[in-house]
Order: C-alpha cells, then sequence, then structure tokens
C-alpha cells in the first residue's frame, strides 16, 4: 500500500505531541483521535472501527477486543512506551498484526533518573526533607543521617539493555569499583561498560546499588521478593525503573523497614497510581516517583516520532522500526 492513498489512524490521546501527528498527516494520515483524559475504553471502542492503524499513547490492556473492534482491515499498532506488558502479543502474533514500541529512545531520560534515585535514596533526601519539616534537623550530631556513595561502589544491574548501558555509562566517571549485571545471557559489548555478566544470586550479594531494569515477564515477575532481599547487604540501595510487577512490594517494605537493606528508590510501583495510605510512603529510606522516567518533552517527542514512523513503515509494507516481536 502506498502512503500517497489515505490511511485511517486511531489516537488514544490528545496529548500526543503535534510533530507526530503532522508526521503521520504529511504521509497521509487522516487520525482520529480520541478525546478523552484519562482515555475512555469505551470512546476508544467506538472509534477504532474500520482504521487501519492503531497509535496506542497509554497503558490500558491492548488486546483481542481492541482488535477484534478495528476490524479484520487493521494493519498495524504500535504504542507510545517502552514497555508493553499491557499488550497481548501473543494474540498479535497470532493474527499476524505487526506490533511496535518505543524502547530505544527512552534510555536517556530513564538512565538520568535512575542515577538521581540512587544518589536520594542512598543519601536520604526523603528523610532529610521529613525531619526539616518535623524540626527535627540535628546539628550536634556527627553520625546523623550517614548515607552511602557511589564512588568506590559495587553497581549491579538486573537487566542489561539500553537503559543499564546508559547509567553504566554515565557511572564511568563515578570512580565506582565493579559493574556487574544479571541477563539471561551475557551481552557481547560489556566490556564496553567494563562490565561483568554475573549469576543472580552473586547480584544479590555483591552489590551496593541494585539497579532493576529489566522488562515484565512470567519469568521476571516478583524476582524481588523476599528472599532476594535475604541475599542483599544491609548496607545495599535497591533501586527500580523498570515495571513495579517486578518487585513483591510488600516483601519490599518488610525488608526496608526492619533494616534488611539499607534504602530504596521507586520510579515504579504497584499499583500505579499508588494510593496517598500506602504503607511504602511512610518509609522515612524509601524515594518514590510518580512513574517520571520518560517525563522529558524531548524524550516525549522522540517516542511519538518513533511510534508514528512504526506505523507509516508497516502501512508501507515495510518492517517497523522497533517492532516489538
Amino acid at each position: 500500500m502506498s502512503v500517497s492513498r489515505a490511511f485511517k489512524v486511531l489516537v488514544s490521546h490528545p496529548q500526543v505531541p503535534v510533530a507526530a501527528l503532522q508526521l503521520l498527516r504529511s504521509r497521509g494520515a487522516e487520525t482520529i483521535i480520541c478525546q478523552s483524559v484519562p482515555p475512555s475504553r469505551d470512546e476508544i471502542l467506538e472509534k477504532v472501527g474500520g482504521v487501519d492503524a492503531i497509535y496506542w499513547a497509554h497503558y490500558q490492556p491492548l488486546n483481542a477486543a481492541i482488535l477484534d473492534a478495528a476490524g479484520p482491515q487493521l494493519r498495524a499498532v504500535s504504542t507510545m512506551s517502552s514497555g508493553i506488558d499491557f499488550a497481548d502479543v501473543e494474540e498479535f502474533k497470532r493474527r499476524q498484526i505487526p506490533l511496535g514500541h518505543t524502547p530505544g529512545v527512552v534510555k536517556n531520560s530513564v538512565a538520568d533518573l535512575a542515577i538521581g534515585l540512587m544518589i536520594a535514596a542512598g543519601r536520604h533526601f526523603h528523610a532529610g526533607r521529613r525531619d526539616i519539616e518535623t524540626s527535627q534537623w540535628l546539628t550536634e550530631q556527627i553520625d546523623w543521617r550517614m548515607g552511602v556513595e557511589i564512588r568506590d561502589s559495587v553497581v549491579g544491574f538486573f537487566g542489561f539493555g539500553g537503559i543499564s548501558q546508559a547509567i553504566a555509562k554515565r557511572l564511568q566517571c563515578w570512580d565506582v569499583d565493579k559493574i556487574i549485571y544479571t541477563t539471561r545471557n551475557r551481552k557481547e559489548n560489556d566490556i564496553d561498560y567494563k562490565a561483568e555478566h554475573v549469576p543472580f544470586e552473586r547480584l544479590l550479594q555483591e552489590s551496593d546499588f541494585l539497579v532493576v531494569a529489566a522488562p515484565l515477564t512470567n519469568e521476571t515477575r516478583e524476582r524481588f521478593n523476599a528472599k532476594a532481599f535475604a541475599q542483599m547487604k544491609c548496607s545495599a540501595v535497591f533501586v527500580n525503573v523498570a515495571r513495579g510487577g517486578l518487585v513483591n512490594q510488600v516483601d519490599l517494605h518488610k525488608a526496608l523497614s526492619s533494616g534488611q537493606i539499607f534504602a530504596a528508590g521507586l520510579d515504579v510501583t504497584t499499583p500505579e497510581p499508588l494510593p496517598a495510605d500506602s504503607p511504602i510512603l511512610k518509609l522515612p529510606n524509601c524515594v518514590v516517583l510518580p512513574h517520571l522516567g520518560t517525563q522529558t518533552m524531548k524524550t516525549t517527542i522522540e517516542m511519538s516520532l518513533l511510534a508514528a514512523n512504526n506505523i507509516i513503515n508497516a502501512i508501507e509494507d515495510k518492517p517497523m522500526v522497533s517492532p516489538a516481536y
């Protein structure tokens, strides 16, 4: 199909950057934009019938119900996200519908935030702010709010894809002692980051900072649980910038509140949004952010353009720039 012919694209969110919409329209797309914020599934199901492509810009389930409502002429779907744990990938494979996502472009903004969480958790940012607000700022105690440094530390990664490698690249000038990582198979380019592939048990036992940056799958779900935290150093800082589902949050709370591990920095939780009365928010040694990893305008625009190009390529019968399978 030539892009000179019009094709219809359902856009699931009205706040998709204009640059992506303009790109689609410049290649012949008629964009059907859902107006509800947060996105309304009823509105999506009402408008999706007969479209050639779907631009999925939120995290609601992307499954057979959506594909059925779209119809048999549907030729392409792209999410505007790195993770696709909300998408039924097996259903896309079964129907042979191309599915794209936007993993590569998120690595820099997420890496910056991950290092911020390493420092914020390791140096008591949250507890220190609470001390100020409750008039507990102590000036006469030498050992008050002693934290841990990245310098001379062992930094471990669960997952060593684009995000972890972007963090490791930034850490090359931080005088870390060692970088280790756990993945199913060794990464051929790990020498570029002076990184060592290790079993999961060594990752837990040796890491001073342990950063989770892996996809959520059946294999990785709740991989960080009571058994895992029990193997970590009591001085360890745990950071999660992947998905909340990789962590058993009740077990994490116990590990933090008992002093089993030193601190945690979370950009992702279970559920999202996290209720205001969540016990994890009450802990002085846990820094929690509302999933801000990709929340920079530069990265959001890059994600939006990649999603648009995924769709354009599929409509042109070309491989997607970033296919999900």
